[in-house]
């Protein structure tokens, strides 16, 4: 089992390895009078970043609001 997640950890590191050599040339991102020059991969992993924490906030929003909205009903039904 160690063996197995240390084969998958260099594999996941050599394919990231890989993804930054192919996606190094320097791109221009122009947000309204703001100007940003990165590299592709950093761009790539911070609209990943951002998408997956924007994910977690609004899943765990839903998540929270359907629950209380369960109870609600749930205690709405409730003989006294």
């Amino acid at each position: 089992m160690q063996q197995t997640k240390l084969i998958a950890g260099i594999v996941l590191m050599l394919l990231l390895a890989i993804f930054t050599v192919q996606n190094a040339s320097v791109v221009t991102i122009n947000l309204f009078f703001w100007q940003l020059s990165i590299s592709r991969a950093l761009m790539i992993f911070f609209v990943l970043a951002i998408g997956i924490i924007i994910g977690l906030i609004l899943g765990t929003y839903l998540y929270s609001h359907s629950q209380t909205k369960n109870m609600n009903k749930r205690n709405r039904t409730k003989p006294f």
